[in-house]
Formats: C-alpha cells, sequence, structure tokens
C-alpha cells in the first residue's frame, strides 16, 4: 500500500465509524469513484484534504499540486454523486464534504484497500 493510502487509512480509522456500514449501493458507489475509475485517487486526495476543512477550486488546486480544470472536473463528478457540498456561486464557492459522505467517511476505508490492491497489480513499464 503506497504511504499516502496508508495515512489516508489512518486518518479514517482515527476519526470512528459511527454508525451502521453503508447499504449495498452506497459501497458500490464509493467503489465507483474512488477504485473504477482513472481518477480515483486524485478524487480521494481531494476528500481527504476536505475533512480538514472548506476550500474553494483554486485552493484545492494549489494545495494539491493539480491541475486546476482537473480538479474543476472531479469536484463535478463528486458534487454530482453527492460527495461534496456547495456554498457559492462560480470562483469563489467553497466545498467540503457532503453530509452524506460525513455520514459514510469510514467506509472509505474499503475503497482506500482496494485502490491499494489494485495499484499493487498495476504493471509498470520501463
Amino acid at each position: 500500500m503506497s504511504d499516502q493510502l496508508v495515512e489516508f487509512r489512518q486518518i479514517l480509522e482515527s476519526r470512528g465509524t459511527g454508525g451502521r456500514g453503508p447499504d449495498r449501493e452506497t459501497r458500490k458507489l464509493l467503489m465507483y469513484l474512488f477504485t473504477s475509475t482513472r481518477g480515483g485517487l486524485s478524487r480521494l486526495r481531494i476528500i481527504m484534504r476536505l475533512l480538514e476543512g472548506p476550500l474553494n477550486t483554486h485552493q484545492i488546486s494549489r494545495e494539491l499540486g493539480m491541475d486546476y480544470k482537473a480538479v474543476q472536473h472531479h469536484m463535478r463528478v463528486l458534487g454530482r454523486n453527492n460527495m461534496v457540498s456547495k456554498s457559492g456561486d462560480k470562483y469563489g464557492a467553497l466545498f467540503s464534504l457532503s453530509p452524506f459522505l460525513e455520514m459514510h467517511a469510514a467506509s472509505l476505508c474499503e475503497a482506500i484497500d482496494a485502490l491499494s490492491r489494485k495499484m499493487a497489480r498495476r504493471k509498470v513499464y520501463l
């Protein structure tokens, strides 16, 4: 497991699980968003940063060292899937974790484990 994924898992575990686990549909959604698509790791990095507090797209881009347009795309995907909440309009809009994801944040550990297994299987050709 990459160091970054280990760190993400530790952060989520320290937050506690609280409540019951996710239903089947929620589990499928989390796995799809964070493991089944090419942008899963980037979306996970964004979510982990938003655990610390709300940010706008530019701040996320700068803090994570990601392309601004890529962050915009991921925020649209996360917003459409009820993972983040948006307050404000246009450039200054702040994003934070949605109440839905707050309730299921501990369930991201499953997605982190699956992403780690997927990355370990990835072949790298030099």
